[in-house]
């Protein structure tokens, strides 16, 4: 019987074997990052080994060049209908677990990544920040994770705090908040509650595909009704128009908006991009059904991404005014953490003509990098190219007349719930 050989893989990506001497040598059939964290116990290595890496960063390991086209990618058949291309282990991971080959073919019998729902238990619900270039200070997401698997989501690395990845993972591990309406309810009821407007879905899509199972965002719009609490939405999902019920008696109210995010009217693109997100054309309907119904609509052309889709800016805001939205936004493509990665890999199998192009060009409106996390610059971007993208939205919003006037949402109307075991205020 031949000896069984343990895994070891260093940062630098590279597979070795050791072998009944010690010596290592590279180890048979290829590693793939999809499968598997430590912190869930549904999810199996194929051959049941544990890889464990050095602690070393990829740019400490002198003289190793990783290449994020070919390392650890997903097999197509088994990421279908996802946006990322492979399922890297989580930064704060000490080990690197993956499929490899144990000679028996057992990668053939790797089922395709579904989806997963775990029940998040938060003990309150509504985030804050202060952040100055950020238009709301509290926001409440129902939702970690986001089926939609947009490639750009700046959400990504935020599931690496779960012990995921920022790859598949996080389209497919995701977790509901189930009693969210009641956390939300307690908070508003206390006294310390100062109002100011939700932004909901600042982080996730409130209104990804688990949703019209969960309805955990339609019970969140009833407590703000009920209380008479602004809400700001933005989704990519045309679902949002089964909640215009709830809206449009909002909006007679001056108690919401809501806002859709359009990267391309490209349906193939799209499909690429943000797989599991409605289709450019589902969304402007969606605007215009929203806007029949009385409720104030927004489109924002998120990201922009150079070189791939800023040849469509004038082209979204002419459809989306079209559909009746009276303000529009945008922000630049950002790349912070494991995204850098995972979009270059995205960028390598959907659109390799483009990508050098496409990274050059974000690279010039970020000091030469990729990413420049500074406040007023991290979404908007500087230098020549920055600048002619501000000057087409500008010129566009002029001839559009969009935001002519902004929507300034009431808070002088709320009314703080009753806590449970509590009295009715006399005055």
């Amino acid at each position: 019987m031949q000896p069984k050989c343990s895994l070891f893989v260093p940062r630098c990506g590279v597979a070795l074997s050791r072998t009944p001497k010690g010596d290592f040598e590279p180890a048979l059939g290829e590693l793939t990052h999809h499968a598997t964290r430590a912190f869930s116990n549904k999810t199996k290595n194929t051959a049941g080994n544990t890889v464990h890496h050095s602690e070393h960063n990829d740019s400490e390991v002198e003289g190793c060049e990783v290449n994020p086209q070919a390392e650890g990618l997903v097999p197509q058949d088994r990421r279908r209908g996802r946006g990322a291309r492979s399922n890297h282990t989580g930064r704060f991971e000490s080990d690197l677990r993956g499929d490899f080959d144990d000679g028996w073919d057992s990668l053939g019998t790797v089922e395709p990544s579904r989806t997963n729902v775990h029940h998040d238990k938060s003990r309150s619900i509504i985030a804050r920040n202060s952040s100055p270039d950020i238009s709301f200070d509290q926001s409440i997401n129902p939702y970690r994770g986001c089926e939609h698997g947009c490639i750009y989501c700046y959400a990504r690395p935020s599931h690496c705090y779960l012990g995921h990845s920022a790859g598949v993972d996080f389209e497919t591990e995701l977790y509901a908040k189930p009693n969210a309406a009641e956390l939300l309810e307690q908070e508003l009821s206390k006294p310390s509650y100062k109002v100011s407007t939700i932004a909901l879905g600042s982080n996730t899509d409130p209104y990804q595909p688990i949703e019209r199972q969960y309805n955990i965002t339609r019970s969140i719009l009833e407590v703000l009704e009920r209380t008479n609490h602004p809400v700001a939405i933005v989704t990519k999902s045309a679902l949002v128009t089964r909640d215009r019920d709830i809206l449009a008696r909002m909006a007679k109210k001056g108690l919401v908006k809501v806002a859709l995010s359009i990267t391309t009217l490209d349906r193939k693109l799209a499909r690429d991009m943000e797989p599991r997100a409605s289709t450019p054309s589902k969304r402007l309907t969606a605007l215009r059904e929203l806007h029949d119904a009385g409720i104030p609509t927004v489109v924002m052309v998120a990201p922009v991404i150079p070189g791939l889709t800023d040849s469509e800016i004038e082209c979204i805001l002419d459809a989306a005014k079209t559909a009746g939205v009276s303000e529009a936004g945008y922000v630049l493509l950002r790349l912070p953490l494991e995204i850098k990665q995972l979009f270059r890999e995205w960028l390598a199998d959907a659109a390799p003509n483009r990508a050098r192009r496409v990274i050059n060009l974000l690279q010039s409106m970020h000091g030469g990098v990729d990413y420049n996390s500074e406040f007023g610059m991290r979404q908007k971007g500087s230098g020549p190219y920055a600048d002619q993208i501000a000057a087409r939205f500008r010129l566009a919003f002029n001839r559009l007349n969009l935001n002519q006037t902004r929507i300034i949402l009431r808070d002088d109307l709320f009314k703080r719930p009753v806590p449970v075991g509590g009295q009715i205020a006399l005055l």
